[in-house]
This record gives C-alpha cells, sequence and structure tokens, in this order.
C-alpha cells in the first residue's frame, strides 16, 4: 500500500515540483483527514521537508502542501524518549513542531532518511536526540535503514550460530 501512495505523490506532487521523493510517512494530524511528512531533494539538490494533507474527491486522490521546511533550518530533532516504544517526536526550526508517526518504526525510518540526507548535502551538525543511535546511524551493524529483513536476518544467523556451537563436542 505504502509503495502506491509513494507512487502518487511522486506523479501526482512532487515531480511537477521538479523534486526526488526519498521518503515519507503517515503522521496522526488530524482526526478527519490522512497527513504525511514527506522528505525530497530539489533540482538544486536542497533537501526539503514537506508536511502533505491528503483527501478524495469522489475517486480521485488528492495532496495539499500544507507546511514547508528547509532542512538546512532544522535545528534539531527530539524523539522525546529513547528507551521507549514512542511514535512522538518534535522538528525544531524557529518554532517546535511536536509530531505523531503512525509508528515508532516509521519515526526512525524518517529520522534515518533526514540524518543521511544531511550527511550527503549538507553535512551540518544536526542534533538528533532522544533517539537509540544503534538504529538512526548507517555504521552500525543493526541498522536497517529499510532493510528490517536484514537485520532479522543477522539476528536468526547469530542465534543459530550459538545453537550450533553450544552442541558441538569438545574436544578431550
Amino acid at each position: 500500500m505504502s509503495s502506491l501512495v509513494k507512487e502518487d505523490l511522486e506523479k501526482k506532487l512532487f515531480k511537477p515540483l521538479s523534486q526526488n521523493l526519498y521518503e515519507f510517512i503517515e503522521i496522526e494530524f488530524s482526526v478527519q483527514d490522512r497527513y504525511y511528512l514527506c522528505v525530497s531533494v530539489t533540482k538544486n539538490e536542497e533537501v526539503k521537508i514537506i508536511m502533505v494533507k491528503h483527501y478524495r474527491i469522489g475517486l480521485d486522490e488528492k495532496y495539499e502542501v500544507t507546511k514547508k521546511w528547509s532542512l538546512n533550518d532544522l535545528r534539531m530533532i527530539d524523539g522525546k524518549e529513547a528507551d521507549t516504544d514512542n511514535p512522538f517526536f518534535d522538528l525544531h526550526f524557529k518554532k517546535v513542531y511536536t509530531l505523531e508517526a503512525y509508528s515508532c518504526a516509521s519515526k526512525y525510518a524518517f529520522v534515518r532518511t533526514v540524518n543521511k540526507l544531511n550527511h550527503a548535502y549538507l553535512k551540518k551538525d544536526l542534533r538528533i536526540v532522544n533517539f537509540d543511535s544503534t538504529y538512526i546511524n548507517d555504521d552500525s551493524i543493526w541498522s536497517s535503514n529499510n532493510k528490517d529483513c536484514l537485520v532479522l536476518m543477522r539476528i536468526c544467523f547469530y542465534a543459530f550460530s550459538l545453537v550450533c556451537f553450544s552442541l558441538c563436542p569438545l574436544p578431550l
């Protein structure tokens, strides 16, 4: 489902704006409407964070940009609590925006993308606080970067290795 939404967002909103959509997550912003928080890159290699409202008119899907920020203006991302499974986070621009992601996993996916694009395009010191850095940084063995299957495979490999080693007889 999310790949269809991403494809639709790209076709109807981001391509006409000459932007490449890298990541989007659904956020809980309004009871009656759907909202997405998107990260895109312009032709001038400027990274944008965009809040998009999604609604339907008849059978047609419509998207409307409600807020737009530059990554350059982002001062900090606060995950609220690193030790709990919590979908809330704050984006600190000149004003602080408190958002609720659809899930904790989508919150981390969003922050991983912002961090990766920051390193690729801006290389500025972006403060990311109250997140488990193990799941944010790409240099970590456990970083998933949307490769959760790979992480699960590594865990299974280590568990299988432990079982095999525990069953091996020790030489006398």
